[in-house]
């Protein structure tokens, strides 16, 4: 029989482990520094339940529940658990409420399914203080993992929205105008949108979306394309929101995109990616959901980003950033049971301590290896006569 992993999963072995794990911890030590507070939701749902969360380019894997016969699915976002979460257990507690949480989420849009994530939510807080505060944090929180040189690319949800509003095209054309602009091709964009039926003044913005990228001067260069009052607007927040950020750290750190259709239909604000050199991605990614918590019966303001734990420990392994290590402690060996008696006494002082299980025990050079390769500083021999201790050199 193929002993075998399903597409998508993998294990990771300890020295992987480890470095996931630290950076997790890591990762968890700055975020509750900043005052917020640890959850945990569960891995699956009433499928349901998590689809009112989701948005409509997000894909959830089902299956039935054996004892119920009801359908569910396992998480491919956390962001929904958290909405659900506050609406209904924390429905009366004030905000702002900062909460952080850690965890898997399984995802079928792609080659990659199950994604190992740290991420917060900033719920009922006043604008525009929680953007800047969901972006620094995100950036704290990656300087903390030792990723220092970063890109900051920033969007707004509602100029793509105004854009795209009312074109007329029809469901072929309208996919393939929404390709056109992931793939950021002008002139596909403008071939299409030139069969809709709307304003040359539309057309032009619409046929603009490719290009409008670049330093924060873009912001000055869409206004003068945009033709409605909620897309000035969101200009006026992104370039309120570059000024802070550019107080905070390097501005050319900053860059915008006006032509990011994903997740457009999810946000509703802000939103924000992480990027630094080496890496297949985002290393962060988050904005402004609004709308979000108010689907679960709470309506109140939202932000916040999930940090992609995986693909830093990627980058930080590919810069050569080794993963952490346990060093120090004690190799016990010896009779069974006062070996197991002095491991537990070393164990209680803070002390990390291994027992060796071969009886008799092996010689002093033997188990002086043995040692160091778990990074063990001694070794400790116990028998009849008492504790005879050797030095790891």
């Amino acid at each position: 029989m193929t002993v075998r992993l399903p597409p998508g999963v993998r294990d990771y072995l300890p020295v992987a482990a480890a470095r996931r794990r630290g950076l997790a911890s890591t990762a968890a030590a700055e975020i509750e520094r900043w005052g917020y507070r640890a959850i945990i939701t569960p891995l699956y749902e009433y499928a349901d339940v998590l689809a009112r969360g989701m948005g409509q380019t997000v894909q959830a894997m089902r299956f039935v529940e054996p004892a119920t016969g009801d359908v569910v699915a396992l998480r491919p976002d956390l962001t929904p658990q958290v909405a659900r979460l506050v609406a209904t257990r924390m429905h009366d507690e004030p905000g702002p409420v900062r909460l952080y949480y850690q965890g898997s989420v399984v995802r079928l849009d792609g080659a990659r399914r199950e994604i190992f994530q740290i991420g917060v939510e900033l719920i009922d807080a006043p604008q525009p203080g929680s953007d800047l505060e969901v972006v620094a944090l995100a950036e704290a929180t990656l300087e903390a993992l030792g990723v220092g040189a970063r890109t900051v690319d920033l969007g707004h949800a509602a100029v793509v929205r105004g854009a795209l509003a009312g074109l007329g095209l029809d469901d072929d054309a309208a996919a393939a105008l929404h390709l056109g602009l992931q793939r950021k091709d002008g002139a596909a964009v403008a071939a299409l949108v030139a069969r809709a039926p709307v304003s040359d003044a539309r057309k032009k913005l619409v046929a603009a979306l490719p290009s409008l990228y670049g330093g924060p001067e873009v912001l000055d260069r869409a206004r003068g394309l945009v033709d409605d009052a909620a897309s000035r607007a969101a200009l006026d927040e992104l370039s309120g929101l570059c000024a802070r950020l550019a107080q905070l750290g390097p501005a050319a750190r900053l860059s915008v995109d006006l032509g990011e259709v994903r997740g457009f239909d999810y946000y509703t604000g802000t939103r924000f990616a992480i990027y630094a050199e080496g890496a297949g991605g985002a290393l962060a990614s988050g904005g402004r959901y609004d709308g979000l918590v108010a689907r679960y019966g709470r309506p109140a303001r939202a932000a916040g980003f999930a940090l992609d734990v995986d693909r830093v420990a990627e980058l930080l392994k590919l810069r050569g950033v080794p993963a952490p290590r346990l060093t120090g402690g004690v190799l016990v060996a010896g009779d069974p049971v006062a070996s197991a008696q002095l491991a537990a006494e070393l164990r209680k002082q803070g002390d990390r301590a291994v027992l060796d299980l071969d009886e008799p025990p092996a010689s002093d050079a033997d188990l002086a290896r043995r040692a160091a390769d778990r990074a063990l500083q001694r070794v400790a021999v116990v028998t009849a006569s008492g504790t005879r201790w050797v030095d790891v050199t």
